[in-house]
């Protein structure tokens, strides 16, 4: 598969690389909702592109009373490894925890924190990096901007499409269609590395690389 080679090249970029500090530590956040009824479902894929994370660099996850949290260290650089529990419209709660503990300002988000989250506005196979704005209905963006009083993060967005026949609260809780699920791996394994790029190269680099990025449908894998 095309993505295979493309993401083996990019594992080889990465590791020679220029590095930030490694007294630079990043917060890297995937947004979804606790239970196993939830973990294959469209709202989630950011807790799965953090169990990517956390076995590619070999960050074990811990569970605490409203997140999951791993510690470790991504290509050279301190990273926290976050998954609130708390539910999606409460994912703030965690994430300002975190940031306190952490001793990350409120006022350098932009070089500190990364949130990976859905978006109905993106068609699957699509990863769109940005910087702040608004949450765009996420409630899980909304909640984390309110607990911190800023737009100023990154934001990774993860395309899971819409179905206009079916309410938006119904649809972010189903899972992927049959032929979306290869797919949806290896846009995880994508989300991952841009992640990493972020990181390692700064956020312009990681957009002119990832926002152009995009994954065919091959609908012939049944229906």
């Amino acid at each position: 598969m095309v993505l295979k080679y493309f993401c083996t090249a990019l594992d080889k970029i990465s590791k020679g690389g220029h590095k930030v500090s490694p007294s630079s530590m990043w917060v890297v956040v995937g947004l979804g909702n606790p239970g196993k009824k939830y973990f294959t479902t469209r709202h989630n894929i950011g807790f799965r592109v953090i169990d990517r994370l956390s076995e590619k660099y070999g960050i074990p996850l811990e569970e605490k009373d409203l997140y999951m949290i791993g510690k470790g260290v991504m290509e050279g650089i301190n990273v926290i490894l976050l998954k609130p529990l708390t539910f999606m419209n409460r994912s703030g709660l965690a994430v300002k925890k975190i940031l306190k503990k952490a001793n990350i300002s409120a006022d350098n988000l932009m070089n500190r924190l990364i949130v990976v989250h859905d978006d109905l506005d993106i068609d699957v196979g699509i990863i769109k990096i940005r910087r702040g704005g608004s949450s765009g209905g996420h409630r899980g963006i909304e909640s984390i901007i309110q607990e911190l009083g800023t737009k100023d993060f990154v934001r990774i967005k993860i395309g899971i499409g819409r179905d206009k026949t079916i309410p938006v609260e119904e649809y972010v809780l189903q899972g992927f269609k049959s032929y979306e699920k290869n797919l949806v791996e290896d846009v995880i394994i994508l989300t991952s590395h841009a992640v990493t790029a972020v990181v390692t190269e700064g956020i312009d680099k990681a957009m002119n690389k990832y926002n152009r990025s995009q994954i065919k449908i091959d609908k012939t894998q049944s229906q």
